[in-house]
């Protein structure tokens, strides 16, 4: 039971990120096998990822949304029409003048037949002056605009780090698939050279049956290891955006160890530089701060320049054409005088919000370029060790081998030896896989994109080691 332990404490664990990047579920049926380098498999989660696809559209939002800031110097004009069906009212005019009752004048001229209206307006309205109200407004709608592409960028390095993961997730489970199948044919083996010699009377049965349990406990973490890996190549599919029955080969050259330099500082400072979520929020700090100016616009008044045409056409009555007007128009409420100072405090303290959430991410972002720095160092650290392990339980169980053969060891000495060589290489594979995902993580916590997928060469993996000791 120990390599079931094993096995599912390390894959169940690093199964997490895709699951939950995918949800939950299990291929009933797979169909033809895809190799896939981790080149291309970045390639495809950016171009299927819908949280992408919706970054993209806040993108347009904030063009359209400076489109319409900027739409506010334009002229607005305003065209009107009306036509009236009037009656013939009764009047009696008591001041001199005509008189008329029930319809008919007492004397002079009878009033003219007016039985309908028609007015027709047009005004156009060009704002002068608004005390910054219009471009406060634009430089706020500029900088939103350019922290959603930078929300964009920072989404873009979270998805490449998410697909590095899950592609590792899927490596580790192939891995362990191999290694414990490789495992169960020597165990196979082994089981069938102790019944023959448990026949021959050449060793006991309780051995048989040792062997013959570790052959079991081996075939239930097979079936453990298929099953993980059936699961977490399901959820990379989707993942991808590929047929979800389509078996992953992947490059085992992939995952390995990466090459960076650099000090703690000096990637701190490139973090500071570069994240792009540090520098979206500080858009948005710009934003609010030309949201204070917009607030103050409300102290000042505005100054507009108007111009209009008027044309009325009462039959029998009146007609008037070719009424225009043109001037400038100034205006200013008295309330804003009272009223605009709680404004004013609500755009500043957004404003001071914002800075201090910036001082706070600026000390976050120092916390993760540590941490991933160091898990970097210890995952470079854990390859070399991994590496010595690996060749010490090799040659202990060598030695082991021939002491059972020569009846110096032990049945369960020689079994102990067999499961510490498996945990070895599980350990290197895993080793490996780790270090690749502190690569990108370092890298995607420092906002760079990473744009090389060269494996390192024993003595790169040496000097990178050397240098992100120092």
């Amino acid at each position: 039971m120990k390599i079931i332990q094993l096995y599912c404490r390390r894959i169940s664990t690093g199964l997490l990120v895709a699951v939950s990047l995918i949800g939950p579920g299990a291929a009933t049926a797979y169909g033809q096998s895809r190799a896939l380098g981790l080149e291309e498999a970045i390639a495809l989660s950016l171009d299927h990822s819908h949280a992408l696809k919706i970054a993209d559209s806040q993108i347009d939002e904030a063009i359209a949304t400076v489109k319409e800031a900027k739409n506010h110097r334009l002229p607005d004009i305003d065209v009107s029409g009306q036509y009236l069906r009037v009656n013939k009212p009764n009047m009696q005019l008591k001041i001199g003048g005509t008189q008329e009752t029930d319809g008919e004048a007492e004397q002079g001229t009878a009033a003219p037949n007016v039985s309908q209206a028609m007015f027709g307006m047009a005004t156009a309205t060009l704002p002068l002056f608004s005390g910054g109200r219009i471009s406060s407004g634009i430089a706020s709608a500029k900088y939103l605009e350019k922290a959603a592409e930078l929300d964009a960028e920072d989404n873009r390095q979270q998805v490449i780090q998410n697909t590095v993961a899950a592609y590792v997730n899927l490596y580790k489970a192939q891995a362990a698939v191999k290694l414990v199948e490789e495992n169960l044919r020597s165990s196979n083996r082994r089981v069938a050279d102790f019944i023959n010699m448990e026949a021959n009377g050449l060793v006991a049965r309780n051995d048989l049956l040792k062997v013959q349990l570790q052959e079991s406990n081996l075939e239930l973490a097979l079936l453990t290891a298929k099953n993980e890996e059936q699961i977490s190549n399901y959820n990379f599919d989707l993942m991808l955006g590929i047929a979800e029955n389509t078996p992953l080969l992947l490059d085992s050259t992939a995952v390995e160890g990466r090459a960076t330099t650099g000090t703690l500082m000096d990637w701190e400072q490139t973090a500071l530089d570069h994240r792009a979520d540090e520098k979206a929020l500080e858009n948005r700090i710009l934003a609010a701060h030309a949201a204070v100016t917009g607030a103050k616009s409300s102290y000042y008044p505005t100054l507009a320049l108007r111009a209009g045409y008027v044309a009325v056409n009462v039959p029998h009555a009146l007609t008037v054409t070719n009424a225009m007007n043109a001037g400038a128009g100034l205006s200013y409420n008295l309330a804003s005088l009272y009223k605009a100072g709680a404004t004013v405090r609500r755009a500043r303290a957004r404003e001071e919000v914002l800075n201090w959430n910036r001082e706070q991410l600026q000390d976050d972002i120092k916390i993760e370029i540590h941490q991933a720095y160091q898990d970097l160092d210890q995952s470079l650290k854990k390859i070399t060790v991994c590496q010595k392990a690996m060749v010490q339980a090799d040659e202990n169980f060598r030695i082991t081998k021939n002491k059972y053969d020569n009846s110096l060891a032990t049945t369960t000495d020689l079994l102990d030896a067999d499961v510490a060589r498996l945990q070895t290489h599980i350990d290197y594979e895993y080793a490996k896989a780790d270090a690749l995902v502190s690569y990108y993580q370092l890298h995607e916590r420092a906002g760079i994109t990473v744009a090389q997928y060269s494996p390192l060469t024993s003595q790169q993996n040496e000097q990178s080691h050397q240098q992100v000791s120092q």
